[in-house]
């Protein structure tokens, strides 16, 4: 299991990549007019994702299939 973990970690990760540079656009906007309430919810949003792979599920998986059904929210 901890090299299937692993991989799901990474699988993650690739789901997250395009969602992270979405939100850097978004906070450089923000950045630029000055709106630091939506700089705040940008990065508490960017931060959830770098979480998701800090997820207790992953590693309480002990089956494949488990491990599959771990999809937080934020990447769905």
């Amino acid at each position: 299991m901890p090299k299937a973990q692993e991989i799901h970690k990474e699988k993650l990760r690739r789901l997250r990549k395009p969602l992270l540079e979405s939100l850097d656009t978004a906070y450089l906007r923000a950045d630029e007019i000055g709106d630091v309430a939506e700089k705040v919810r940008i990065a508490a949003k960017k931060q959830a994702l770098r979480d998701v792979t800090a997820d207790a599920r992953i590693n309480a998986a002990q089956t494949p299939e488990a491990l599959k059904a771990v999809l937080p929210d934020i990447l769905k």
